[in-house]
């Protein structure tokens, strides 16, 4: 925000010419411009103002601002406005302004129209040079962006089909933050319809809510549209069979799903209700920006409609907005500005109505992806607090009783702990006709100003017939206009042809079957013939006739693999298709394999002759099968000769050709083990049972092997024993010896010869001692010797052990890993077609 001297000719683009400052002492305005930087927005704001206070006129000059600088707007307008954007005269021509004069004020001034259209026209273009604004800046905002009004429910401006098509946003189901995006739309448009219909439903426990959101959620994370009828026709039967853990008619009885059958029909049955779906679709992007990329003003005129209408069309623009913002990309500056002239009723302290979260939800995500949005009311009781604290913009206008006060202080105080809340309570309080505060989060202090004169004529709200003056010329409008009185009754005939008259055809079918049986209640195909001119010449309302001998189902839109065969359900065209339930068996003596398997397929669309290679594998139940047909049927006659037997014979019999030669199923084998795997085993447990095996048959071998060398080693190892015994008594005997011989026979022997005094014959006593020592040393050595001989022998004997160990380990470990594939055929006698019948599946 920047407050500087006049001059707003010079303002740059993202830059906002709100209005003028005033002096807080005296009143006054002074010489500088309140410039405001349109990239605050993307954290919000809020106008609060009683009655007369200007902020209505404030919020257009916003608005004026947002468009001068290629932001796109989107304007929701509960009081009809908003529309005074389009009253943009350049020229002033008194002529501009003389349809948009108030009859009453000119009487009341005691002059004529034409007179107060002059007055008008001097005193607008005299307001708009005080404060700088000319012809050309005028010009320069009606060039920079096209403005349409908008009127859900109305055909008095452009209308826009806001619930027809339920087309499916693009979005990638398999990415859980896109999936969480759309299961958001959906809330809102469930929340937003059951509302129209008054119904009071919650997101988590309703399970009127929990199989709305359930069923077109499964259509649009297929892919698939839907409409109202559609959706309605699969509320009774659901193309669900479980809602959670409990089967759908635990979960929501058939009687308490036909209930809201006939509820939801009865609203889009009504005549008044074609006006809703008339008009181009709600599309977001192209309310934003036209087909060239120039940014656009949106405004949805709301005044015409009742309270649930209300909530009902702003939660669903909001909910696709959202869904729209993002998808975007990340940016600092403001990329749209959502702007509602009055929140009261959509965002309350207390209740919860669908708009609510939709609200929030932009107050909260919208910065990251540079959409803004502006909330003005009279009561700031009126608004929930969370919303409040999102908002980093705050315009306060004059108050009507101190509790709004104390409520805009308490805002203010919780968004920013800096400001001065005793002077923030005396400016607010003293704010004369369109003077405001301005508080910003960017801001240190609240700034009074008052705002510029608008460059659009405000005329006050406008009626249903000065908006049908607006938009006359409009292109989208007359569009619109001439399809929809080329028949209202086309709009008429489009929710009258999908809606159903579910009580008496329910009555019809339960007639029908008391009287005489399914056939007949086959033959009725639904009891109501369409309008003129919907059956060509491939189609029948009655049922063809198909071979007696052959049953004859309808797909149930609940079967799990119904979007396999692009079935479309709650659809009335119904196309031919053959279902085949088939035994296999493959069986093998010598791989003592005796398997059976059930095989099941589709095969559709038919051709003229039956080709088994169209099978369509899926796993079908008698619960995914129904005997009764839709209501309303149209059958497209089949190419295929479905009334002769012999079709289905021939069919028969080429199914299982066809299967003889494209089926079989795969086994293992170790020949070296003569091992087959089981059928359903893995590869991993079948190489593990062969490693058993073989682990098991190397066992066996090593059990020969100790047999055979057994005896050899326990001799050599009895053999060693003694010889380390020997070794051992020897060794202790010549350690005995030494001892002696070194304490007694060695000094004796020297002592005598050596002294001279003994007789030789008395020194053989010693030489004796010595020389037995020396004996026992050699018969020791000669143990050693005997003992190591041993030793190798038990080594060498002990090596080849273990290379005929090694020899048999390895052999075994090759034989497990020799493991190949292969395959068990049919024959024919083994393919029993056991079903084939007639299937028809809605295809449109």
């Amino acid at each position: 925000m920047t407050a500087g001297n006049q001059g707003n000719q010079a303002i740059q683009p993202g830059e906002m010419f709100l209005g003028g400052v005033i002096d807080p002492v005296s009143g006054q305005r002074m010489q500088r411009d309140i410039i405001y930087d349109a990239r605050n927005l993307t954290t919000h704001g809020i106008i609060v103002g009683m009655t007369g206070s200007g902020k209505t006129g404030l919020g257009i000059v916003m608005l004026e601002e947002a468009l001068s600088s290629g932001i796109p707007c989107l304007i929701l307008d509960p009081k009809g406005d908003m529309g005074n954007l389009l009253l943009n005269f350049p020229s002033f021509s008194p002529r501009d302004f003389l349809p948009w004069i108030n009859e009453a004020e000119a009487k009341s001034q005691a002059t004529g129209t034409d007179q107060l259209a002059v007055q008008i026209s001097e005193s607008w273009r005299s307001g708009l040079a005080e404060w700088g604004i000319g012809p050309d800046r005028m010009q320069k905002l009606a060039d920079s962006a096209s403005c349409t009004i908008y009127t859900p429910g109305s055909v008095s401006g452009v209308p826009i089909n806001v619930v027809g098509s339920l087309v499916a946003p693009r979005l990638d189901w398999s990415d859980s933050s896109q999936a969480e995006i759309g299961r958001d739309e959906i809330e809102g448009l469930v929340s937003s319809f059951l509302v129209l219909a008054r119904i009071d439903a919650d997101p988590i426990s309703s399970p009127e809510h929990i199989l709305l959101a359930n069923i077109i959620e499964k259509a649009w994370s297929e892919g698939r549209d839907l409409d109202l009828g559609s959706l309605i026709s699969q509320v009774r039967h659901p193309p669900m069979r479980k809602l959670g853990v409990f089967e759908i008619d635990s979960f929501y009885p058939q009687k308490e799903r036909d209930r809201l059958a006939i509820r939801l029909n009865g609203l889009i049955a009504s005549p008044s209700f074609a006006a809703w779906m008339a008009g181009p679709p709600l599309d977001i992007e192209r309310m934003l920006y036209s087909s060239r990329g120039q940014p656009q003003a949106s405004i949805i005129y709301l005044a015409h409609l009742s309270e649930a209408e209300r909530q009902f069309v702003v939660t669903l623009i909001l909910s696709r907005l959202i869904t729209w913002m993002r998808r975007q990309s990340g940016t600092p500056d403001l990329r749209a500005l959502v702007y509602m002239d009055e929140v009261f009723g959509f965002a309350p302290p207390t209740a919860e109505p669908p708009s609510k979260k939709q609200i929030l939800t932009i107050l909260k995500q919208g910065r990251a992806y540079g959409v803004g949005m502006v909330l003005s009311t009279q009561n700031p009781v009126d608004l929930d607090y969370k919303a409040m604290s999102n908002a980093g913009t705050w315009m306060i206008g004059r108050l009507q009783t101190e509790r709004d006060k104390a409520r805009i202080l308490e805002g203010i105080e919780s968004v920013s702990g800096q400001t001065d809340m005793k002077l923030f309570d005396r400016l607010i309080s003293n704010l004369g006709k369109r003077q405001f505060v301005l508080q910003s989060a960017k801001a240190k202090e609240p700034v009074i100003f008052t705002s510029r004169w608008s460059m659009s004529y405000l005329a006050g709200p406008l009626d249903r017939n000065q908006i049908e003056r607006l938009t006359r010329d409009h292109p989208l409008r007359s569009i619109s206009i001439s399809s929809s009185s080329a028949g209202a009754g086309a709009a008429y005939g489009t929710a009258a042809s999908t809606s159903f008259k579910i009580a008496s055809a329910a009555a019809s079918q339960e007639t029908l079957r008391q009287e005489g049986g399914m056939e007949m209640t086959r033959r009725s195909s639904g009891g109501f013939p369409p309008a003129s001119g919907e059956i060509s010449r491939d189609e029948s309302q009655v049922a063809p006739r198909v071979d007696p001998s052959t049953a004859v189902y309808y797909l149930d839109p609940s079967a799990p693999w119904a979007s396999q065969v692009r079935s479309m359900p709650g659809g009335k065209r119904l196309q031919a298709g053959l279902i085949a339930r088939v035994h296999l068996k493959y069986d093998d003596n010598k791989a003592a394999v005796d398997h059976t398997e059930e095989w099941e397929a589709i095969f559709f669309p038919l051709s003229k002759r039956f080709d088994p290679k169209s099978a369509i594998n899926v796993d079908y139940d008698d619960r995914d099968l129904t005997s009764r047909p839709p209501d309303r049927a149209i059958y497209l006659l089949a190419k295929a000769d479905l009334d002769k037997a012999s079709y289905f014979k021939e069919a028969k019999s080429a199914l299982q050709d066809h299967l003889v030669r494209s089926r079989s199923i795969s086994i293992l084998r170790n020949p070296a083990l003569d091992l087959y795997s089981r059928v359903g085993e893995s590869r991993n447990d079948f190489e593990r049972r062969c490693f058993q095996a073989a682990e098991d048959k190397a066992d066996i071998e090593m059990a020969k092997l100790k047999d055979k060398h057994e005896s050899s080693i326990n001799r050599i190892k009895s053999q060693l024993n003694n010889a380390d015994r020997r070794v051992r008594e020897l060794n202790t005997d010549t350690r005995q010896r030494q001892q002696e011989e070194l304490l007694h026979g060695a000094g004796d022997l020297l002592s005598g010869l050596l002294g001279g005094r003994r007789r030789s014959l008395s020194l053989g006593g010693a030489a004796s001692r010595r020389s037995m020592t020396i004996r026992t040393q050699e018969r020791l050595r000669s143990a050693e010797e005997k003992k190591e001989e041993k030793e190798r022998e038990l080594e060498e004997l002990e090596d080849k052990l273990a290379e005929e160990i090694s020899l048999i380990s390895d052999r075994w470990k090759v034989a497990a890993d020799q493991i190949e594939e292969i395959k068990i055929p049919l024959e024919k006698a083994d393919v029993d077609v056991e079903e084939m019948s007639v299937l028809w599946i809605p295809v449109g």
